[in-house]
């Protein structure tokens, strides 16, 4: 127990208690089984998408290598929350560790912040392979995929580093109750009788520099595309570019919707149900991650037949 200056007292928390769904807790149950659901889907595809480029030399090329990159930021985001989440709504097991909270924190915003790099190098090799074809090969090689993988893990990991440093740093006044389901920052923060406007600025200017960044430089890959596309004379030449940035782009929605959404029930929170945001941050850790896999292996030719190889060997 330690007494500050301006005399509150702060008790040393070695745990915290997540509360999900505090007004509405009957949602707890409804939403146990799609979203474990959704899990299964999630591990399953992104497993059966890696072992396929792993094991077919034919998918052994940069844009797979990085579809690759993607799987895995999607397999390490779920089971850093999901398993947590279910585990409280069918056993009640709302404890987390103090530290173990902060990582959880530190993964989140890591592996989301990388998750947006991925789709921006992503539509960069799109914008190479449609507006420069021919120099393709030579910009868009092996150790360009291992380059961009370092700039991916560098800037993400450093940058992020310090959210759950400050949140940590906090002292906690006895309240140990998170209001959410996960260990976001400002649910955390919250708890705490320190002012915490330095975590809330940093975690606003960070997130809107890194992911605003990506989002701008994803926009002006695809208007690239878009008039290099426009200017395409060949017969069928248009689709088959369109087909090829058609996936890489339908992920990005997913992506972009649901971070949108979430951004907007915040900004109108007094409109919409507190535990809305909630529900929507839990989804974005898995939604996207179960989609991602599916749509590559629905629309590339390539996934596809090296599925059914696989399937045909087995």
């Amino acid at each position: 127990m330690t007494t500050h200056q301006n005399g509150t007292i702060s008790i040393e928390i070695s745990d915290f208690l997540l509360n999900c769904f505090v007004r509405s807790p009957s949602w707890q149950l409804s939403f146990s089984l799609p979203l474990s659901l959704l899990f299964l889907l999630a591990m399953g595809a992104n497993g059966v998408l890696l072992i396929t480029i792993w094991l077919e030399a034919s998918l052994h090329e940069p844009m797979y290598y990085l579809l690759s990159i993607l799987s895995l930021l999607d397999i390490v985001l779920c089971l850093t929350v999901i398993p947590k989440v279910l585990t409280i709504f069918w056993f009640d097991l709302k404890s987390i560790n103090f530290y173990a909270c902060f990582i959880q924190m530190y993964i989140m915003n890591c592996f989301l912040a990388m998750e947006s790099c991925i789709f921006m190098v992503m539509a960069y090799d799109r914008y190479v392979a449609i507006c420069h074809p021919l120099r393709y090969p030579s910009i868009i090689t092996e150790q360009f995929v291992v380059k961009a993988a370092i700039f991916i893990l560098a800037r993400n990991a450093i940058s992020t580093v310090p959210i759950p440093i400050l949140s940590s740093r906090l002292h906690y006044c006895g309240g140990n109750v998170i209001e959410n389901c996960i260990c976001a920052n400002m649910s955390v923060s919250k708890l705490s009788c320190d002012d915490v406007t330095i975590n809330r600025l940093y975690q606003f200017a960070g997130g809107w520099t890194l992911l605003g960044s990506d989002l701008i430089l994803i926009f002006l890959s695809y208007s690239l595309i878009l008039r290099a596309v426009l200017r395409l004379k060949a017969e069928g030449a248009m689709a088959k570019a369109l087909s090829t940035c058609g996936s890489h782009f339908i992920l990005i929605l997913f992506f972009s919707t649901i971070l949108l959404v979430f951004v907007l029930t915040h900004v109108a929170k007094k409109k919409v149900s507190p535990d809305v945001p909630v529900l929507l941050n839990v989804l974005h850790h898995v939604i996207p991650a179960a989609l991602n896999p599916i749509v590559y292996g629905v629309r590339t030719h390539e996934i596809k037949q090296g599925i059914q190889r696989l399937l045909n060997k087995g």
